[in-house]
């Protein structure tokens, strides 16, 4: 039986240039429950959890814990408040011991100041013994499977006392038999009083281990329900009720041959017996929830990512592309999700990010004809509308929208045929949202293909010709643009349907 409320958040607001991510939210937590965050890639989770956890500040709103309303001043305040968060990408230092990394920074020491291990093992012991797991505290991190390490870090978590838990995506690197461990950890946890409040994609596992859930969607709380009062087809209208309006641009399809084609490509970590194919003039949108290996497929293809099998065409030529160098040499460009640390030279003009992959033709004996490198430029600012003062203004001066477009500009000078355009419009206003689709557009109608990966369900619906969903590095789905609806891309997305 659940008992009383432990953690109020009453109307919580945090903006962040151009993005609202949470808007007035509420939500209430209950001593020894389960509850499940829910909703899309952007949605607002890791923005609540980062709030709870002291990493953000909130701009408006309460948090009430325990009864009393509190102002969570940073990571440790967070965690001496009782709170404690467990991330996907786990917080471990891979070569200290298992007690060294559960008292790291509150270490136990002898009366000389030397750092008594004994005690720390020990004690170790008594919160290991407490979740009924059989680690050896001696052991190093990195001696551990993702599994047990998880279960470090919940002993971390309640060796500082921790009576609410943040779990966010943890059984996304699990097998299904470490999974019912965890869950076996959860049911303890709940019995003695600790709350959890706990972030997944995976549908099935919400009816297994949560009492209650919430969904969030664009920033709100959509709705709040009992596990018994719900079921997997309302949460997932509660997470996609959107309607397509006028904020794309149509589209003149004229879909050509084949240019890609990917045959049962696999790596051990991200993706299973890929196929699929692309054809010139189209867009193809690949769309999965975080975990799923798009951006890895889309990285492995362009050779970033090592390939352990399986074939890829260009062209109906068979190519081995074992490095961007090499996907770039078949036409291949790749506009990175994190276009400021991967996709730009920020602290370089615009004149130098645009030429910077085909230096081959505006170079002779490998000196740069600086006059063409203009000329190429002011080509591209023209063509795409670049918002600039100039060829030689710095690229982090330019506003999110233009330095995307400098990106573009940047492959198509290299002469490129097969775009992949990672979250294209990530952090970007509407405006230049729209200049960006039709400059998609324009791409396709002249012969070129694009596959686009996003987390927006409505920019994968209003730009693509054809749809991809992944899940658990697999293609579990294909849509034509008519057949595609929301809910049918989300259930695929969730797993929920495995394509045969």
């Amino acid at each position: 039986m659940l008992g009383e409320e432990v953690l109020i958040l009453n109307n919580i607001t945090k903006k962040y240039p151009g993005v609202l991510a949470l808007d007035n939210v509420s939500l209430k937590i209950l001593q020894g429950e389960v509850h499940i965050l829910l909703g899309e890639n952007g949605a607002g989770k890791s923005t609540l959890v980062k709030i709870l956890s002291g990493a953000h500040k909130m701009d408006s709103g309460s948090i009430n814990l325990f009864g009393n309303e509190i102002n969570i001043n940073g990571p440790r305040h967070s965690q001496e408040l009782g709170i404690g968060v467990i991330y996907q990408e786990l917080n471990l230092i891979p070569h200290l011991t298992v007690a060294e990394n559960i008292f790291l920074g509150r270490e136990f020491t002898h009366l000389s100041g030397v750092i008594d291990s004994r005690k720390m093992i020990k004690e170790s012991q008594k919160i290991l013994k407490k979740l009924k797991v059989d680690i050896d505290p001696t052991r190093t991190i990195n001696e551990l499977g993702i599994a047990y390490q998880q279960m470090v870090e919940v002993a971390k978590a309640l060796s500082l006392n921790a009576k609410i838990l943040v779990m966010d995506e943890p059984t996304s690197a699990l097998t299904e038999k470490e999974i019912k461990e965890l869950f076996s950890i959860i049911k303890l946890l709940k019995q003695q009083g600790v709350s959890i409040i706990f972030i997944s994609h995976r549908l099935e596992e919400l009816f297994e281990i949560g009492d209650s859930v919430t969904v969030l969607r664009d920033g709100l709380n959509v709705g709040t329900r009992s596990i018994c009062d719900t079921n997997r087809d309302d949460l997932i209208k509660l997470m996609v009720n959107r309607e397509i309006k006028d904020l794309f641009p149509s589209r003149r399809i004229t879909i050509g041959q084949e240019i890609l084609r990917v045959e049962k490509l696999s790596n051990s970590n991200f993706a299973e017996d890929i196929d699929f194919t692309l054809y010139k003039g189209e867009v193809l949108g690949l769309y999965g929830l975080l975990g799923s290996g798009r951006t890895e497929l889309a990285k492995a293809i362009f050779g970033v990512d090592n390939i352990d099998g399986g074939e890829i065409f260009v062209d109906g030529e068979k190519v081995n592309i074992s490095s961007p160098v090499h996907a770039i040499k078949n036409r291949i460009g790749f506009l990175t999700e994190d276009r400021k640390s991967q996709g730009l030279v920020l602290n370089l003009p615009i004149k130098n990010n645009i030429t910077l992959t085909n230096l081959n033709e505006i170079s002779k004996l490998g000196i740069v004809n600086r006059k063409k490198e203009v000329q190429v430029t002011e080509k591209y600012i023209d063509e795409l509308n670049i918002k600039t003062t100039g060829p030689d203004q710095i690229a982090r001066n330019l506003s999110g929208g233009n330095q995307q477009k400098v990106v573009i500009s940047k492959w198509l000078c290299s002469q490129v045929k097969i775009f992949f355009f990672d979250e294209p419009t990530r952090g970007i206003d509407v405006g230049a949202k729209l200049e960006i689709y039709e400059l998609m557009n324009k791409l396709a109608y002249e012969g070129s293909a694009i596959i686009l990966i996003s987390s927006d369900l409505l920019e994968i619906l209003g730009m693509s010709d054809r749809i991809l969903v992944m899940s658990e590095g697999r293609i579990t789905a294909e849509f034509s643009r008519e057949e595609a609806t929301q809910e049918k891309i989300m259930k695929y997305a969730l797993g929920e349907i495995h394509a045969a």
